[in-house]
């Protein structure tokens, strides 16, 4: 072995070696001993680039010419100090890259400096020639290396290599203060993992000064001149949660907000953490969904939830600085996020909008990618939201009570986005309410937050109180201490009124439960109601515009390029619209809660909820001190209003469960048809159109793509195990809805049936519902003269009502139509004025859609007498109706077949949804339904208005013209023979008692009376077939508007005998003059 290997190897021995980081810096302390020695020679450059180097085991050779061991070790003994002190000075080096050392990189030894240090130059100058940083003076140090404005400017080489080293330069020259401070402090982690034992304490100081630091930064930000610290310390976030460093990024900021929090002399927290808060409110705020920076900026909001301390400032943050103003809490950072969407952002502007550009030219597989895109980034949007506000409920009672209580601001602040006058003031509006985007996103969060209970049968749901939405105004600590946030719920009308003087027993405190159904349910009757509504509005502009477009296409002009460019914006504005409210985890949780709350209003009419879902059963129990009067109607609204959108727009999701149908059913059963649970009729009508969404359809409900499957609701619908209580509840508001006491009641009731009649026609192909309808008509046929009509008598006479008005008035506005058409195509409109003509095309296209509507509607009542005919009869023959169905039927027919028949020959009947040969065909079908009755065929001649032997045979020829089978043709020919014979017969009685006096006639009929009836208050005797009629849609007395049931008329015995002596008299008579008289 060498010399210089023996040295090697005793030098690793002594036991002074521990004292040094490496055998190169030990070498520089034994030259450094020998500097004052002629022939020292200087030491080699050894120094490393990492500071994995700094712990290097002393194996390293040793020049020749050093000193002997012995030597050495008596050097290492009188001066451990010293030794200590150079491997602080190198840590310090590499934690913070700063030195004191500016000497020439050649002359430092020892491994572990770094390549490139900042050279504290005023900081060694006044240390007078120390050139070593230690423990007294690296604060110092520290300061002055943040505070230098260039630090890049002073940057030094630390050892002989001359590399380019751009990390190095950047790493050392970072000007930045916090992140400058977050990189010390894992360079301090890292040099805490490496370094011998005795230097530990000094490696953790160092990691604890850049907390402190960072500390002090933030609580003078105003020193560090051109540099925003809070903007860093936001950066520095963002940089963890888009790299692999987010772990250290937290434990430095923790660490910090301990500091923070320990020392709040000079600025508290919430002073230090407000500035973060408003720059990330600025850079989120003008962000796309799509935008995966906006999902790094959620992360970091994420974790400020998280965190105790922020999460408190944050929910102060958001307070709003006017409560009363709905669009202030879109001001805030979190409603700038919920303001975040699909949805335009300047409504009506669809310049720099980011989706559904050009839709006409774009295929629709394009455009359904751009919206599986936009379900997908909402669907992350939405779970963030989500874990962030249940992360501020759960943080502390004082959190969640401030967002609570912002949530129940905002929500009353907003209250009048559900104004008509809302939807028809959009500048006022955009002004004062938050916008669409930001209540959708709201719903959606608050939904997500309601289903641990949205199951139907789930037993929290019975912890629901109703009495919460009856309190009035509370103070701030009432509202803390009795959980209540949500305000203004006792101006709401609810399901029921309260029953008079009854005492509100108010829980002392309302579980979260019970406030998050409140407040989602009032978040979705603000939002969804609105937005459903534009998109069905928007659907009717697209298709009048797309018309409109086409009819300028076949002429010359500007004109059809400005439609085009119309509908290309709206088609925009819409797809957007639908993209947005069609999220599917959305909707699907929308669906579990409101099958939820129809399951839960179901339990609240059954009476006071127990511990376990009651079972539905018929009947009901009476209601006593029930719960429903605490209701507001909008949870019934909403419920109906979503299944009504999910039939338009989004159909395959009633597929989903069957368990949500049956709950909708079970409530539709209990309210619809029950006054006392529901007093509105408005909304019990409303549940018709409800039933009618969630029944199964044979028709899709536009043209389209395939509909979705129809397994769930055939299933569901077909075993409803109530079915006869749910068409009898149908039958029932059909019937209560002709008198609302609303002053438009008349017009309203047509929109409010459209729907009961496809349903009707459903159940009537269904052996268990149609048999239930027939049980109510078997009813009705047992009790005609009962005090109050029977039902499905009533119902049967409305119908009747409905079909002789609404064909009647479509007749009229074909025959309008015709003439209008006429006038156009041949010219006589070029010769108006322009605004004469603009009246002219505007009447056109007004009679045109309320002839359509009255088409529709006249189709649907004659198809549903059509098919009830077919199995229930003996209420239609009966002379209470039979007289008036015969009128109707002929009236039509003579319209229909006769010779006024050209006056409704407009152009397109299918435009205005015309189908005169299908109402040719369902009133043969009625005719040949009754006809096997002799006494109905018997009233048909008695109509003197309409009917005539040359009428039917003129339906014959019809029959014939559009094709109908054979066997119906002939069976109608006979039925007309048939009646014409009646008529011959009645036509020589009638001439018998031509000459009867008048107080034998009917004063409303002028017909002679067979069963004459006295009225109790007008004392005037009616027939009772004409009085009967009238009780059915008007229970007074016709001549003196008094109350008048069936049970109160009398019979006029003694008219009576006198008529039936004059007909005997008059039929003697007759048979004594023979046939010749």
């Amino acid at each position: 072995m060498t010399d210089q290997g023996n040295n090697n190897q005793s030098f690793s021995r002594n036991p002074f070696a521990a004292l040094f980081s490496s055998l190169a810096d030990a070498k520089q302390f034994a030259s450094g001993q020998k500097q004052q020695q002629p022939n020292t020679q200087p030491p080699s450059d050894e120094s490393g680039d990492s500071a994995e180097d700094s712990d290097n085991s002393v194996s390293d050779s040793i020049d020749d010419n050093d000193d002997s061991l012995a030597e050495i070790s008596r050097s290492f003994r009188s001066q451990q100090e010293i030794c200590q002190q150079l491997n602080v000075n190198h840590m310090i080096q590499r934690i913070f890259l700063i030195t004191l050392d500016n000497s020439d990189p050649s002359l430092r030894g020892g491994n572990g400096i770094p390549p490139r240090c900042v050279y504290l130059e005023e900081m060694a100058a006044d240390l007078d020639g120390q050139d070593w940083l230690d423990m007294d003076n690296i604060e110092q140090a520290l300061f002055n290396r943040l505070l230098l404005p260039e630090p890049g400017n002073h940057l030094i080489y630390m050892t002989s290599s001359s590399t380019v080293n751009l990390s190095a330069d950047r790493d050392a020259g970072e000007k930045s203060a916090m992140p400058y401070l977050f990189a010390c402090y894992q360079r301090a982690k890292e040099e805490i993992t490496k370094v011998p034992e005795k230097l530990l304490p000094y490696a953790q100081r160092c990691k604890n000064l850049t907390v402190s630091n960072a500390h002090t930064v933030l609580l003078t930000p105003e020193i560090y001149v051109s540099q925003n610290i809070y903007e860093q310390l936001l950066d520095l976030l963002l940089d963890g949660v888009n790299g692999a460093q987010l772990e250290e990024v937290l434990e430095f900021v923790e660490e910090v907000i301990t500091a923070l929090l320990a020392d709040q002399e000079v600025r508290t927290f919430g002073e230090v953490m407000v500035p973060v808060l408003d720059i990330l409110h600025g850079r989120v705020k003008d962000l796309d969904l799509c935008q995966l920076l906006l999902y790094s900026y959620l992360d970091i909001l994420l974790y400020f939830s998280r965190q105790r301390d922020i999460a408190k400032v944050l929910v102060e943050h958001i307070q709003p600085k006017d409560p009363s103003n709905g669009l202030q809490y879109q001001k805030t950072l979190l409603g700038a996020v919920l303001n975040i969407s699909c949805l335009l952002k300047t409504p009506g502007v669809v310049e720099n909008h980011s989706f559904f550009l050009n839709p006409s030219r774009s295929s629709p597989q394009e455009m359904k990618v751009q919206e599986s895109n936009i379900h997908q980034f909402m669907g992350q949007f939405h779970d963030k939201l989500h874990q962030i506000l249940k992360n501020l409920l759960q943080q502390s009672t004082e959190t969640r009570h401030l967002l609570l209580s912002w949530l129940g601001g905002c929500l009353q602040a907003n209250a009048g986005r559900t104004k008509i006058w809302a939807n028809q003031m959009p500048e006022i509006f955009f002004q004062m309410y938050a916008s669409d985007a930001f209540f959708l996103n709201l719903g959606a969060v608050l939904l997500k937050l309601c289903q641990p209970f949205c199951r139907p049968r789930s037993t929290k749901l019975l912890t629901f109180n109703p009495t919460y939405c009856a309190l009035k105004e509370l103070s701030e600590e009432e509202r803390r201490n009795r959980n209540v946030h949500a305000q203004g719920l006792d101006k709401e009308t609810c399901l029921i009124p309260p029953p008079p003087q009854q005492t509100v027993e108010f829980a002392q405190s309302y579980n979260l439960l019970t406030e998050n159904l409140i407040l989602t349910q009032s978040a979705l009757h603000l939002g969804f109601h609105r937005l459903h509504d534009q998109m069905v509005k928007m659907n009717q502009s697209l298709h009048r515009l797309q018309g409109s477009w086409r009819e300028a296409q076949r002429g010359t002009g500007p004109g059809a390029e400005q439609l085009r460019e119309q509908f290309e914006r709206l088609m925009t504005v819409y797809l957007s619209t639908k993209a947005a409210a069609t999220q599917p985890s959305m909707l699907q949780c929308c669906l579990n809660l409101q099958a939820s709350t129809a399951a839960l209003l179901v339990q609240l009419g059954l009476g006071p909820p127990g511990s376990e879902h009651a079972e539905l059963s018929f009947p009901l129990p009476p209601l006593t001190d029930s719960l429903l009067c605490y209701v507001p109607e909008f949870f019934a609204e909403n419920m109906g209003d979503f299944f009504i959108f999910l039939r338009r727009f989004a159909d395959e999701v009633l597929e989903s469960s069957g368990e949500c149908l049956e709950q909708v059913l079970h409530f539709i059963t209990v309210f619809m048809g029950n006054v006392e649970r529901m007093k509105n009729p408005h909304l019990r009508a409303k549940l018709a159109e409800v039933l009618e969404a969630v029944m199964p359809h044979l028709e899709p409900v536009s043209p389209g793509p395939a509909q979705s499957s129809m397994f769930q609701r055939q299933r569901v619908f077909c075993s409803y195990r109530h079915a006869a209580h749910l068409a009898e509840a149908l039958i029932t508001v059909f019937v209560d809805i002709e008198f609302t006491g609303d002053p438009h009641q008349f017009e309203q009731k047509f929109n409010y049936r459209r729907p009961m009649y496809p349903i009707l026609k459903y159940m009537w192909g269904k052996d268990n519902y149609r048999e239930s309808i027939k049980r109510l008509a078997d009813y009705a046929s047992e009790n005609l003269e009962a005090m109050n009509p029977p039902l499905f008598l009533r119902f049967l006479n409305l119908l009747m009502n409905d079909a002789i008005f609404l064909l009647d008035e479509a007749i009229q506005y074909l025959s309008k139509i015709k003439l209008l058409q006429i006038e156009r195509d041949q010219g006589e409109w070029e010769a108006l004025a322009p605004d004469a003509r603009r009246e002219k095309e505007s009447s056109l296209q007004m009679f045109g859609q309320l002839g359509r509507f009255h088409n529709i509607m006249s189709n649907e009542t004659i198809g549903t007498l059509s098919f009830l005919t077919s199995d229930i009869r003996c209420l239609f023959v009966h002379p209470f109706l039979a007289e008036r169905i015969i009128s109707m039927l002929n009236y039509f027919l003579q319209h229909l077949v006769g010779p006024k028949m050209g006056a409704l020959k407009v152009k397109d009947f299918s435009e205005f949804d015309f189908k005169p040969q299908q109402l040719v065909s369902d009133i043969c079908t009625i005719y040949l339904n009754l006809g096997d009755e002799e006494n109905f065929c018997a009233t048909v001649p008695k109509d003197g208005r309409s009917y005539s032997p040359t009428l039917f045979a003129q339906t014959v020829r019809v029959l014939k013209k559009i094709n109908k089978p054979g066997n119906m043709i002939v069976a109608f020919s006979m039925l007309a023979d048939k009646i014409k014979s009646l008529a011959d017969r009645q036509q020589q009685e009638e001439e018998t008692y031509a000459d009867a006096p008048d107080d034998f006639l009917d004063p409303i009929m002028s017909t002679l009376m067979v069963d004459p009836v006295l009225l109790p208050s007008s004392h005037v005797t009616v027939d009772r077939s004409t009085i009967a009629r009238h009780l059915l849609s008007d229970q007074t007395d016709p001549f003196n508007r008094s109350p008048l049931t069936m049970d109160q008329i009398r019979p006029n015995e003694e008219l009576r005998e006198r008529i039936r002596q004059w007909l005997a008299e008059r039929k003697q008579e007759r048979q004594q003059m023979g046939p010749s008289g």
